[in-house]
């Protein structure tokens, strides 16, 4: 099993730079990973620095919190994807889900996978919020509206990706759905046990860590 293609190699944040970006898309080059996970505005440089590798160019939607309109999360793919992402992770109405509110769930989700159209979504669902119960309800929901993965936290959370938490994700999606853990990972072994549990991808800032086997601490996307 080749780890290094299951990472997003993720620079998110406020105070992230042209450096940290050129650093990263270095790094993604060198180790192969699978993509980049950079904010919206770091979307065309990214592009610019992986032309001619296998790396992809993934950027966040309605992040960190999920709390734009679900017009305003179609526009921000519209133009992500016409600056070159090729993946979208998108941050679900988490209120929508507390509320059970299934029908806004589904808007919400489902405005960004027809605006990605045909694009790779991921549909971050915040797992440090959510009960088992509402990991499930809304699992479900993300494979209805057509979503690629299922993605665990945003890294701004109070925690990150659970052993628990893949499980649960699993069990909703079986089949359907990919699934993308992201923080809480601070070993080589939980990122295998995370793969082993069904896990497809891997979100994480410390991803050469990961592939060194040094002890990371789990932190995504700072």
């Amino acid at each position: 099993m080749k780890l290094n293609q299951y990472i997003d190699h993720t620079k998110l944040g406020p105070l992230v730079t042209r450096a940290d970006i050129e650093k990263l898309c270095q790094e993604a080059r060198e180790f192969n990973f699978k993509s980049v996970c950079v904010s919206p505005i770091w979307i065309s440089l990214a592009k610019e620095l992986l032309e001619g590798s296998n790396v992809l160019v993934c950027t966040v939607i309605g992040f960190p919190f999920g709390t734009h309109l679900p017009k305003v999360k179609a526009f921000e793919t519209k133009e992500a994807i016409k600056l070159g992402a090729e993946e979208i992770d998108m941050v679900i109405d988490i209120d929508a889900v507390k509320a059970q509110d299934r029908k806004r769930v589904l808007k919400d989700i489902k405005s960004v996978v027809k605006a990605a159209n045909g694009k790779v979504v991921k549909v971050i669902i915040e797992t440090a919020y959510l009960s088992t119960k509402e990991i499930t309800f809304v699992s479900k929901i993300a494979v209805k509206a057509g979503a690629t993965f299922v993605k665990t936290s945003t890294g701004y959370a109070t925690r990150g990706a659970s052993f628990d938490d893949i499980v649960t994700i699993k069990k909703a999606v079986k089949e359907d759905a990919l699934i993308k853990a992201s923080g809480g990972i601070r070993s080589q072994e939980d990122a295998f046990k995370m793969i082993e549990k069904g896990a497809n991808r891997l979100g994480t800032s410390s991803g050469i860590k990961l592939i060194k086997g040094e002890n990371t601490n789990g932190n995504s996307s700072y």
